[in-house]
């Protein structure tokens, strides 16, 4: 027997012998944990404290994302993505209002999974966007822009057709793409809670459950005021980037895939 199951089997004795409330059932159970212990050389104390931390229950977290350096240009789009990453793996964000930083609220697992996704696909999302830039094909299109001229001694705006600029095609291709892989990601959730639920009946109900005790902890633990904008669509519009970044976004590699929980976490009575 591995020293893992040798552990877990000594600290289950020692937990049935300090739970009953009859002192033979105590004895006899304490009896066979010390028995093992001086069979496999393991200390009671040992034992007991690796079946604490196994069976520890797992509590949501609030986690620092750092998504760039104040003054960065192109931060609202990596945020995008990350939010959208977040949305598919049931972690609730809250994001300063230059995008520099992202309050993550979720289960530890879950986090983990958003941001080793964010890293693989921050990296796919600007090389594509960096390749079509260079195939220029942005250049062809125009967009309606603003322009202030002064006439009179008074401002006077008027809209124009400008060819569409370099930030403005990068800022909706990202955008576009960050939207593709939030809809890919949700997509593949629904189809695996889906799977789950058919083999391991009752699996909504705890996953219910692990909604409801998230929205708790957030509600008790953020701080957050207003709304942020950065999730909505450039003002200047780009059909072709846009159609680029969705393109690109279903061809990324997803590397790891929203993963449910090996096992659905215990409900508080």
């Amino acid at each position: 027997m591995s020293s893992d199951k040798m552990l877990s089997r000594i600290g289950g004795l020692l937990r049935q012998a300090e739970s009953t409330d009859n002192p033979h059932e105590a004895d006899a159970f304490l009896a066979a944990a010390q028995r093992l212990a001086t069979s496999s050389s393991i200390d009671l104390a040992v034992a007991r404290s690796h079946t604490a931390a196994k069976e520890r229950r797992a509590t949501p977290v609030q986690r620092l994302i750092t998504i760039g350096e104040t003054g960065k240009k192109g931060l609202r789009t990596y945020a995008q993505l990350f939010i959208a990453i977040a949305g598919a793996n049931d972690v609730q964000c809250d994001i300063t209002a230059n995008s520099t930083v992202i309050y993550a609220y979720g289960f530890a697992d879950d986090i983990d999974v958003c941001e080793a996704l964010y890293s693989s696909l921050l990296v796919q999302m600007v090389r594509a966007s960096d390749a079509y830039l260079r195939e220029g094909t942005y250049r062809k299109e125009t967009t309606v822009r603003t322009v202030v001229e002064e006439r009179g001694g008074r401002r006077v705006r008027t809209r124009v057709r400008k060819p569409v600029a370099a930030v403005t095609a990068r800022l909706n291709f990202q955008s576009a793409f960050a939207a593709r892989i939030g809809a890919r990601l949700a997509e593949t959730k629904q189809e695996i809670e889906r799977e789950v639920e058919t083999s391991a009946p009752g699996t909504a109900l705890v996953l219910r459950g692990k909604s409801l005790e998230l929205q708790d902890f957030y509600r008790s633990t953020s701080q957050a005021r207003g709304s942020w904008r950065g999730n909505r669509a450039p003002s200047a519009r780009s059909a072709d980037a846009r159609r680029a970044g969705d393109r690109a976004g279903r061809a990324a590699r997803l590397g790891t895939a929203p993963e449910l929980p090996s096992a659905p976490r215990r409900l508080e009575r």
